[in-house]
């Protein structure tokens, strides 16, 4: 028999139960329904499942590895950079193509994602991908100690794809899963791990082996456009655009007014000023503290992969303690763990740094989108309170590495850079703190 319920009514259930499962679950678009939808057909228009459905996460998980696992791998060429291939130039100006390029990855999502409410998918995956792929081959055309030429492939056009890539390859799971929705972010998600951890070592044995820079860089720009490529032809939408797009102007305005999310936001920016320190530099920093190249190469290894072990763990860890107090020890201990760069200097020391940090960075990071589930009160406004989070926290990572390349200077004082983003860091996680005691005041005011 069918039952008149409203849309925001049924949302309004959905979330419910959401919010009734400890906030851990990961949350996708909800659709208008007609008033004459029988909610137990709504629950089963979900295939959860079928050769669409895993195909379409599969190229999914193929973008990610494409475009966040790629940016993970710039400490590689940070490290490259400033010992051959742009030598005059200092650590600050270096690091400011990487940091545009993930702030762009986040900036322009806004763009995508509201381009993406519109029914504009395959248009921003296609040229997404073909951006990424002519940024790459249009990177090993680039001249030594021309700057300008790296910096408008690898930061600008590169950054630019990431941006139109990223929104798309998460929002299209939501399109065939809501009871194993998590299961299969999780997965997804896995592509940027992997990513950060084959690049790396692929990039490395490229541009310091027989094939150089310029063959290197295409090397891997042909990887990169082959499983783009792929990615391409097996995703595929299923849902017709959301009804009411979200308005980032009035979600922003609305959204900023709540205090937690406040914290949340400003924590985020001054968490995200220190935390790409390491993915940046630590390559660079075991070079040149005297652990042998070889080794070094696999710094960021060792991270990226301890951070993927974080990221699939951190569900299991929210499940027990909430997503509020594991958000707050993670952030508590990178920042932590980034003051302890600071005594870097001997081999055993890269590798527990680097498996330390990897973790607790991963469990943060995987938790950024439960984080505002929890936070945003209607979940028809959950993407718009993403967009504006994750856009004003990524000012953080603009001018975090930069202002870090900038102390460490020429004569390599590694323990400015290391002082200046630990306490960030910990500035960040003090932002959290003061999240997580306003919200739950909330909440205990709301159910008294």
């Amino acid at each position: 028999m069918a039952v008149e319920t409203k849309p925001e009514t049924l949302v309004a259930e959905l979330w419910s139960a959401q919010e009734h499962k400890g906030g851990s679950e990961e949350l996708g678009v909800e659709y208008s329904l007609s008033k004459d939808s029988d909610l137990s057909v709504v629950l089963q228009e979900f295939p959860e499942g079928g050769l669409a459905a895993w195909s379409t996460a599969f190229g999914s998980f193929l973008i990610l590895f494409c475009s966040w696992g790629y940016i993970a791998s710039f400490g590689v060429y940070q490290d490259f950079y400033t010992g051959n291939y742009l030598a005059n130039e200092t650590s600050f100006a270096i690091s400011f193509i990487g940091s545009i390029n993930t702030f762009l990855g986040t900036s322009v999502s806004l763009v995508a994602g509201t381009l993406y409410d519109r029914g504009y998918f395959y248009h921003l995956v296609v040229a997404g991908s073909l951006l990424q792929s002519f940024s790459l081959f249009m990177l090993s055309l680039a001249k030594p100690n021309q700057y300008y030429q790296i910096f408008l492939t690898q930061g600008l056009g590169s950054g630019i794809a990431l941006g139109l890539l990223y929104i798309p390859s998460l929002a299209i799971v939501s399109h065939y899963f809501r009871r194993k929705r998590t299961l299969v972010m999780a997965f997804v998600t896995m592509g940027s791990s992997l990513g950060a951890i084959i690049h790396p070592i692929m990039l490395n044995n490229l541009l310091n082996g027989r094939l150089g820079f310029a063959n290197g860089v295409r090397a891997s720009a042909g990887l990169v456009s082959a499983l783009l490529l792929i990615a391409c032809l097996c995703m595929r939408t299923r849902l017709d655009p959301p009804t009411t797009p979200v308005n980032y102007i009035v979600a922003a305005r609305k959204c900023l007014r709540d205090i937690p999310f406040f914290f949340a936001t400003v924590g985020a920016f001054l968490f995200q000023i220190g935390v790409y320190y390491p993915t940046f530099f630590l390559q660079l920093d075991s070079t040149q503290h005297g652990i042998s190249i070889t080794f070094s190469s696999y710094s960021l290894v060792i991270l990226n992969a301890s951070s993927s072990v974080g990221r699939v763990s951190a569900g299991y860890i929210a499940g027990y303690i909430g997503v509020l107090n594991s958000t707050v020890i993670s952030a508590i201990s990178c920042g932590l763990i980034l003051l302890g760069t600071i005594g870097l200097s001997s081999l055993a020391s890269v590798v527990i740094i680097g498996v330390l940090y990897g973790y607790f960075q991963g469990v943060y990071t995987a938790l950024l989108s439960p984080l505002m589930a929890t936070l945003t009160h209607d979940p028809s406004e959950l993407g718009g309170w993403m967009g504006v989070s994750f856009f004003l926290g990524g000012f953080g990572s603009l001018i975090g590495t930069p202002i870090s390349g900038a102390l460490l200077t020429s004569d390599y004082i590694w323990w400015r850079p290391a002082l200046f983003s630990g306490i960030a860091a910990l500035a960040g996680a003090a932002m959290y703190i003061f999240m997580r005691f306003v919200h739950m005041r909330v909440q205990k005011k709301n159910e008294s």
